[in-house]
């Protein structure tokens, strides 16, 4: 569960100010919201990457508000993947399992699963330079999701993707959501990501998370 309770932000000029929301655990949440609205802000504050002023964040019962980034049990994928240049695919799904000391034979077994699951196996040895939008955001994913978080944050992650690429991964995410029961909340302008994927959608508008109904925006009057 995501449990955010009258969180309060400053980044400069821009602030937010006692936003409530919840996502239930295992449930897929997408935040929506107008340019400017603080979607990535609100997103970043859960994952610890921005200060907050006031206010509390709860993660799967665990209360977050003090504790680091790294300590919070969430996958991120930023909006551009953030992939290191020199790594390869292989290195990059190693990544977190090896700054937490799993013995190599399990991270070799973990690289394995997430090959097969996300697509990616023959892919391993190649660094990320002449990677597709597509290849490059499953190995974002796989990354993200390397350590078995119980959270998985991500924004705008299909954003620079052509139609069949968002096709295939929306495809991708729900059954990367079924295989994991990891918890997920992401950030999209797409009503159309938001209809294929949200078990839930969280509209910020005006200092409020308020929910959407599936069926207006179905309806096309979101």
């Amino acid at each position: 569960m995501i449990s955010v309770k009258q969180l309060c932000i400053q980044i400069g000029n821009f602030s937010l100010n006692e936003i409530c929301f919840e996502v239930p655990t295992g449930e897929y949440a997408v935040l929506m919201g107008k340019t400017g609205s603080g979607k990535t802000t609100l997103m970043e504050s859960v994952c610890g990457l921005k200060p907050i002023k006031a206010g509390s964040i709860a993660l799967m019962g665990d209360d977050v508000t003090s504790k680091k980034p790294a300590e919070r049990g969430i996958g991120y994928v930023p909006q551009d993947g953030a992939l290191f240049t020199t790594m390869t695919v292989h290195e990059h799904l190693a990544f977190a399992l090896r700054l937490r000391k799993w013995p190599e034979k399990l991270i070799e077994q973990r690289i394995a699963e997430l090959a097969e699951l996300l697509g990616i196996a023959y892919l391993l040895k190649r660094l990320p330079h002449g990677l597709s939008g597509g290849e490059r955001q499953r190995v974002a994913l796989g990354r993200a999701l390397s350590y078995r978080p119980g959270i998985l944050c991500m924004d705008e992650p299909l954003s620079a993707l052509d139609e069949d690429s968002r096709e295939e991964m929306c495809a991708l995410l729900k059954t990367v959501q079924a295989h994991t029961g990891v918890t997920i909340l992401h950030v999209t302008h797409s009503k159309t990501e938001a209809i294929q994927l949200a078990d839930r959608v969280l509209f910020l508008s005006d200092n409020k998370v308020n929910v959407k109904n599936l069926d207006e925006l179905r309806g096309g009057n979101g």
